[in-house]
C-alpha cells in the first residue's frame, strides 16, 4: 500500500474525527508525508508539506500497522519507531482518529 492508497483512507477517518483543533503532519521519510489540518470544516488532508502543531516521524509499514491495530501506539513510542514533535498532546488524540 502506497501513500497514495493510505491518504484517502486517513480523510475518510479523519472526517469523521472530532475536537483535533490542530494541525499534524505525518513524516514518512522518502516516502512522502501526509498534513491533516484539523483547524478547517472539514478537516483537509493532504500530501503538502506544510508546518503543523505536532509532527509525527515513522515508516509508512508501521503506520499501516498502526491503522490495522497490529501495532499499538504506545509501544511503537517506547520502541522508537514512532518519534514526535511539537504538542505531544496532539498526537494523544488521533489514536481515536488511526486506529
Amino acid at each position: 500500500m502506497s501513500l497514495a492508497d493510505v491518504t484517502p483512507k486517513l480523510q475518510e477517518r479523519v472526517s469523521e474525527a472530532s475536537g483535533l483543533d490542530a494541525t499534524v503532519k505525518f513524516d514518512f521519510g522518502d516516502d512522502g508525508v501526509i498534513h491533516i489540518d484539523g483547524t478547517s470544516q472539514p478537516y483537509q488532508v493532504s500530501n503538502d508539506d506544510n508546518d503543523a502543531d505536532c509532527t509525527i516521524t515513522m515508516s509508512l509499514d508501521d503506520f499501516k500497522e498502526l491503522a490495522t491495530g497490529e501495532l499499538e501506539p504506545t509501544t511503537a513510542f517506547m520502541m522508537g519507531k514512532l518519534k514526535v514533535s511539537g504538542d505531544i498532546s496532539i498526537a494523544m488524540k488521533l489514536s481515536s482518529v488511526i486506529g
